[in-house]
């Protein structure tokens, strides 16, 4: 059994990386356990708030028991939005997980997220607590864990995807590369909000080529992010 916990923000392919290993048949998948809890607990509004809280799990406890238990298969996906890990809440449990890092360019995050919701702070993306829960994952192993960047999956899925798994301890499998379009099963209750551009795909995408340009609000929360990205890409498989 191989809990793998992804750990990203927002608008960072996680769901196309869900749907990936989400196709595996020895694959279980997990869709953000944590974002009724964050909602509950930090008070945040976000589109569906209501619907999220009432089909989620907001207690922390339960959840941590959750991530860490064997699931049906062999290979147990978790998607985590590293900003659901509140300040406050003991993360050591995320030792006990095999650990990955799926990072972006701010640039690209911030145009994705602006367009499914204004109101965005550097919180709201994640790339603090990202770097947090890495530099404790890396401390406790005394080795970097894997950490994938989204422009080499898009532009090489086959060659990225079998690094990954290798670093995680499981073998390739090709059903990797492509699925089924439209809703999945384990989709969170959200994804008919933010979901509709991955239910259109049946694989990842090409890479885009020119970066966003940002509204000046959006730049300087670019601005701040991309010191916690280089520092993680500088680990990149």
């Amino acid at each position: 059994m191989t809990n793998i916990a992804m750990w990203s923000g927002p608008r960072n392919i996680s769901t196309a990386m869900m749907y990936s290993f989400g196709n595996r048949a020895d694959c279980v998948a997990w869709d953000e356990p944590f974002y009724a809890f964050s909602l509950v607990h930090h008070g945040n509004d976000h589109p569906m708030r209501d619907e999220i809280i009432q089909a989620g799990d907001s207690d922390w406890q339960s959840l941590v028991a959750r991530c860490l238990a064997p699931a049906e298969k062999p290979v147990f996906y978790q998607k985590h939005m590293t900003h659901h890990m509140l300040k406050g809440y003991d993360r050591a449990w995320i030792k006990g997980l095999t650990n990955a890092f799926l990072i972006r360019r701010p640039e690209r995050v911030l145009s994705s997220y602006a367009r499914k919701w204004s109101d965005v702070t550097l919180r709201d993306i994640g790339f603090a607590e990202q770097a947090e829960i890495f530099e404790m994952v890396a401390d406790h192993l005394g080795v970097a864990p894997p950490v994938v960047d989204t422009d080499d999956i898009l532009l090489n899925p086959r060659a990225t995807l079998s690094s990954l798994c290798e670093a995680c301890g499981i073998p390739f499998d090709g059903a990797m590369l492509t699925w089924p379009a439209g809703p999945k099963p384990y989709d969170g209750v959200w994804a008919p909000h933010w979901y509709n551009a991955v239910w259109a795909s049946t694989g990842f995408a090409s890479p885009p080529e020119d970066m966003p340009v940002l509204p000046a609000p959006l730049q300087k929360i670019a601005d701040e992010a991309r010191p916690l990205y280089e520092q993680l890409r500088q680990h990149k498989l």
